[in-house]
């Protein structure tokens, strides 16, 4: 998606909703202004759950941001375009087995309801 906001979240959630609608689905997030944007209908079929402020060690992506800001550190580009391919390199040459590796906190792999 070109963005991050309310808009764009409303369509992810519109869209989610549909994928087997007879499912219900519990999201977790983080505190996003969009997240949490009073225009937001959130469908029938899905709950919103938020993370507690402040609190990354329970958001299993801040390890993934962690790894990025490494990469990304020191490094110079000269435009915007050369920032996005950098990203998008970095991201194409993290496999499965690293996300997994770095996202595993145990608490996930303890619930009953993680599969892989």
């Amino acid at each position: 998606m070109p963005a991050c906001n309310a808009d764009i979240f409303q369509i992810y959630l519109n869209e989610f909703s549909k994928h087997n609608p007879e499912e219900f689905k519990i999201i977790t997030l983080d505190n996003g202004a969009f997240h949490k944007a009073k225009s937001l209908i959130i469908p029938e079929n899905i709950v919103l759950i938020f993370l507690p402020p402040y609190s990354p060690e329970l958001n299993p992506a801040e390890n993934m941001w962690a790894i990025m800001k490494r990469k990304f550190t020191n490094k110079l580009h000269k435009t915007l375009d050369d920032v996005s391919l950098f990203i998008t390199g970095s991201v194409k040459k993290i496999s499965a087995k690293k996300i997994k590796k770095t996202c595993s906190f145990p608490y996930i792999f303890d619930s009953i309801n993680w599969t892989i």
